[in-house]
């Protein structure tokens, strides 16, 4: 693999892509990059706050662009927002790349992000919108993946070593 980053984590909201890819970056000896927080530091203000005063389609372009540039210019581990994958094009651009995709199950996400408000696609019935959005996501998820690892019931040093076990990785 020429360049690029030399792990990216795709997977839903609070599955703990930035957690886990920050404990990557730790054992591999490389910098971790969030394109998340790219966005959130180039527009001065929340992703909620981009939906909210711009809607989804406005804040999908800034992410397409933010995972673009990241993929171009990070040889470390990359976290994608959960919804990157929607993109065909960013889909295009991950071919190639070690992509891990961290799972888990409803109960586990409602355990973890307490499913609240503070995310904008799930501000109403929780729950059920959280199985909508896996189950219009999960094949996308599992199509740019090159391993898929759970993460239910595991620590977010447990899911470090299993995406390092399988990606065949050494730490640094």
């Amino acid at each position: 693999m020429s360049g690029g980053p030399e792990v990216v984590l795709v997977g839903p909201m609070g599955v703990g892509k930035s957690t886990v890819g920050e404990l990557l970056a730790e054992r591999l000896g490389c910098a971790f990059r969030d394109t998340d927080g790219d966005i959130v530091t180039a527009q001065g203000r929340t992703i909620a706050d981009i939906f909210v005063d711009e809607g989804e389609a406005h804040f999908r372009a800034l992410e397409k662009a933010a995972v673009a540039a990241a993929i171009a210019e990070h040889e470390g581990v990359l976290a994608l927002g959960g919804g990157a994958i929607l993109d065909a094009d960013t889909r295009a651009l991950l071919a190639g790349h070690h992509v891990v995709y961290l799972s888990m199950d409803v109960e586990e996400a409602a355990k973890r992000t307490g499913l609240n408000a503070a995310r904008p696609l799930l501000a109403v019935n929780p729950r059920k919108q959280w199985r909508e959005l896996m189950d219009a996501r999960r094949h996308l998820y599992t199509e740019v993946a090159r391993v898929v690892v759970a993460t239910d019931g595991r620590t977010p040093d447990e899911v470090a070593q299993a995406v390092l076990d399988a990606l065949e990785l050494k730490q640094a």
